[in-house]
């Protein structure tokens, strides 16, 4: 567990474990001070506005490479995306999924919250609703995304996440049909660091208030439709200004089964450190899915913080990214997984 006396706090991951901000030189840094989340904090601004800011930043810039716009093509060579953002101060959220034509997911996500009596919105109508709110139209593929999704075509559409169905999924492409009589034993999850990517944000502003948010464009080759983790409140991220927040990363499928954002935050309640509120929440799926790719951020309302990630092929360690007033550098922290 790490130990912060700080009145700020903002714990960010990326789902591929490569920091926010990392890949940014000096000068491509001052340049984008205003979009900073850390700045925001530093300023005095709010929680909400910092995390609102960081997500935004990695939608623009990609962050690793797929964030955003772009990435992630589902089976019909489509990028959609999916943000959440929640006020632990309101206990307010606002949530998309399956957002098409429209790049800034996690304002939209802010819009549904501020602008409707609602949690969250999906797919067409979602969209709809951004561009009614004076969201910019914006064809969301690029000459990556179509690249990727062709070289998947020629590949026999492998890996899939279609079971039970005929033609044989794990050997051609679709369309597909149901099988008669199902099989019983399920296919090895595709699930991993490069098939999809998610930045959680964790803020502690001034006034105490906590917020947390999410932004992804979901699983590279999912079935169109497909919603994951990050925009259902308690499984991709939760916030309480009376206990902490927490966000969570990794195969939103197994993941959003276990709500592990909202344990984490509880457990910090009922008197848990950070550190073991994490491992608590991956210990809980790890029960039922050992081999599952998956990690989760936790900070409470003492300027604490910690992560934890499960052991799986491919996820050894978890990195995440740190800021605080004891330094304007963005401090990098890696967490050996178990």
């Amino acid at each position: 567990i790490e130990t912060e006396n700080i009145s700020r706090l903002l714990v960010t991951y990326l789902s591929s474990g490569y920091p926010l901000g990392a890949q940014l030189n000096v000068e491509e840094k001052k340049k984008k001070k205003d979009r900073n989340p850390w700045s925001v904090l530093r300023s005095g601004g709010s929680a909400l506005d910092s995390v609102e800011k960081g997500c935004a930043r990695c939608e623009i810039e990609h962050c690793d490479g797929s964030v955003g716009y772009g990435g992630s093509p589902d089976e019909s060579g489509e990028t959609t995306l999916d943000a959440m953002i929640m006020n632990g101060n309101t206990m307010e959220v606002g949530a998309v999924a399956d957002l098409r034509r429209i790049k800034n997911a996690i304002g939209v996500a802010r819009a549904v919250m501020e602008l409707t009596e609602h949690t969250l919105l999906v797919g067409e109508s979602a969209s709809v609703f951004a561009e009614n709110m004076g969201f910019i139209a914006e064809d969301l593929t690029t000459n990556n995304s179509v690249n990727i999704f062709l070289q998947w075509l020629k590949g026999n559409c492998q890996p899939n996440y279609r079971k039970n169905v005929f033609p044989d999924p794990s050997k051609t492409c679709g369309p597909y049909k149901p099988r008669t009589i199902l099989k019983q034993k399920g296919r090895t999850r595709q699930a991993n660091t490069r098939s999809h990517d998610t930045i959680g944000m964790i803020a502690l502003d001034k006034d105490g208030h906590v917020a947390a948010g999410t932004t992804t464009n979901g699983l590279t080759h999912k079935v169109p439709g497909r919603v994951g983790d990050s925009p259902i409140v308690g499984a991709g991220a939760y916030a309480d200004s009376s206990a902490g927040a927490a966000a969570a990363t990794g195969d939103g499928d197994v993941m959003m089964r276990f709500l592990p954002s909202y344990l984490a935050v509880e457990l910090m309640r009922a008197g848990a450190d950070p550190s073991a509120a994490c491992k608590t929440a991956i210990s809980r799926i790890k029960r039922h899915y050992s081999e599952f790719f998956g990690a989760i951020i936790c900070a409470n309302t003492t300027g604490h913080y910690a992560a934890a990630c499960n052991k799986a092929p491919g996820l050894s360690q978890f990195h995440y990214m740190v800021s605080n007033s004891e330094s304007d550098i963005p401090l990098l922290k890696t967490v050996d997984c178990f």
